[in-house]
């Protein structure tokens, strides 16, 4: 889907601010998937389960504070992820 790189070089705010809220979504999303791939294959897997939703968990506190702060931006981000259709 993306890849680090890319992800961390277009949503840095600036050259050494690497943790704005936007790439910290985006982070998270690729970690998420990751994960999904992986619980996926091994059900049995509980621990990494417990673990992928606790960065799901993350990931929508993250954007509901990007929805209450800025509209536009959340709207952007869900297209960018297709989270929600």
């Amino acid at each position: 889907m993306f890849s680090l790189k890319k992800i961390i070089y277009n949503y840095k705010k600036n050259k050494n601010n690497i943790g704005s809220i936007k790439l910290q979504i985006f982070l998270l999303s690729l970690r998420i998937n990751n994960l999904q791939k992986h619980v996926s294959v091994f059900k049995k897997d509980f621990h990494n389960k417990l673990g992928l939703l606790k960065l799901i968990f993350r990931r929508r506190k993250f954007l509901r504070y990007v929805k209450i702060n800025n509209l536009d931006e959340y709207n952007s981000i869900i297209k960018k992820l297709k989270l929600r259709y």
